[in-house]
């Protein structure tokens, strides 16, 4: 039994009662580092000791991490880090930096939470750079179309130093945000019901026509226009309702996506064209960090690598354990209860959706943007250059191989 299905047997309303006298923070700490058997009495007994710990001595800095739609339940679908970050950043600075964690969408959600950040309302936010996008449109950097090979591309790219100059400077500078860490899966088309009787897709032709959601990401919808699926802008709250009315054929998002937000039971088949990022990113308002004095940036920025590393282990373990991202998928997992298939796209089939979209093959499309992003950049060539970084390992590289390094330093 998973931690997951441990935590599912406490009633929301249970949860609730614990962390009015606790603190909710306290109380998703807490469950979210339990490894026995949960019942309320542990998860109270559990709470009441963190709680003690985290305000055994006053804090010099409180600082709120608006976490959008995110718990201690579905972060362990989806490891996105930020429970553990928010608990190593206490642990490390032994209580002088207390993180008040806000999930649930109560404070912000997957669009506006880049937003709140920029104005100061949350501190720490976590969110898909793809939904960030519309409020710091340099986040789009990191959507060309098949820029990325795979999830080990991606890793190794926020490991490298050279990220600084391609995405965290520019989106530090232009939007005032740091970024710190992010998981990493890529996207493809999720699948209504409607495809349920349907055979499972194999090639990207069967997808023509068909209606998609989109997320923020202006580079995203161009490369969804050129493989003719009809991007249609529906926010992330409202894409369930989209899935189950047939109101869209498939969503535009990743395995892990479908998995924490509950659309498995509306989805019929997880299209893997991997085409460009999903990555689910923490960040940080550059004021604040700036305010804190060097030891306790150093502690972030210390904070934010082990969480790197944390999610490249545990997102890669979820994916196969928990989501059923896997040929044969394994029994119980999210997807195999729910009858979601699994379409592998051939090499090939990859190949043919990479000519028709890319900046290698269609460069005309992305002339704008990649200008933009470009200048924003201060002059870098930012695809040729995220392209080049990506493919110094090995195409087969597995992504929970990628060697771990402080982007910061040298």
């Amino acid at each position: 039994m998973g931690i997951y299905d441990k935590l599912n047997h406490i009633s929301r309303r249970d949860l609730f009662r614990v962390a009015g006298r606790y603190g909710m923070s306290s109380t998703l700490l807490a469950a979210g580092s339990f490894g026995g058997a949960m019942s309320l009495a542990n998860l109270a007994s559990a709470a009441e000791s963190t709680y003690e710990k985290r305000f055994a001595k006053e804090a010099k800095f409180t600082l709120k991490f608006g976490a959008a739609g995110f718990n201690a339940r579905n972060l362990l679908i989806e490891r996105a880090g930020a429970l553990e970050f928010a608990r190593d950043l206490e642990s490390r600075t032994d209580g002088e930096i207390r993180v008040e964690f806000i999930g649930d969408n109560q404070i912000c959600g997957q669009v506006s939470c880049v937003e709140k950040a920029q104005q100061g309302i949350v501190d720490i936010y976590a969110a898909s750079t793809q939904n960030s996008a519309g409020g710091a449109p340099y986040l789009n950097v990191l959507d060309y179309a098949f820029m990325f090979r795979n999830r080990a591309d991606q890793y190794h790219f926020l490991y490298h130093p050279k990220s600084q100059a391609l995405l965290r400077e520019p989106y530090e500078k232009r939007h005032g945000l740091k970024f710190l860490f992010s998981h990493a899966e890529l996207r493809g088309i999720q699948l209504g019901l409607s495809w349920e009787d349907k055979p499972t897709v194999t090639s990207i032709e069967e997808l023509f026509g068909t209606k998609n959601r989109v997320t923020g990401t202006q580079l995203g919808r161009i490369a969804m226009t050129a493989l003719n699926l009809n991007p249609v802008p529906v926010a992330w709250e409202e894409t369930l309702d989209g899935l189950k009315q047939g109101l869209i054929d498939g969503a535009e998002t990743w395995a892990s996506a479908v998995a924490y937000a509950n659309m498995s039971p509306v989805v019929s088949q997880s299209v893997h064209l991997d085409f460009f990022c999903g990555t689910e990113h923490t960040a940080m308002n550059a004021g604040v960090f700036d305010s804190l004095g060097g030891e306790l940036q150093d502690a972030v920025m210390e904070s934010s690598y082990w969480s790197q590393v944390h999610v490249q282990a545990a997102n890669e373990a979820a994916l196969v354990k928990t989501v059923g991202l896997s040929d044969p998928q394994l029994p119980n997992t999210i997807f195999a209860q729910n009858n979601v298939r699994n379409a592998f796209l051939s090499k090939e089939e990859r190949r043919k959706a990479e000519e028709m979209c890319s900046p290698e093959f269609q460069p005309q499309l992305w002339e704008d943007w990649r200008s933009r992003l470009n200048g924003w950049s201060g002059g870098l060539d930012t695809y040729q250059e995220i392209y080049d970084i990506a493919r110094e390992i090995d195409e087969d590289t597995l992504p929970e191989n990628v060697e771990p390094r402080r982007w910061w330093k040298a």
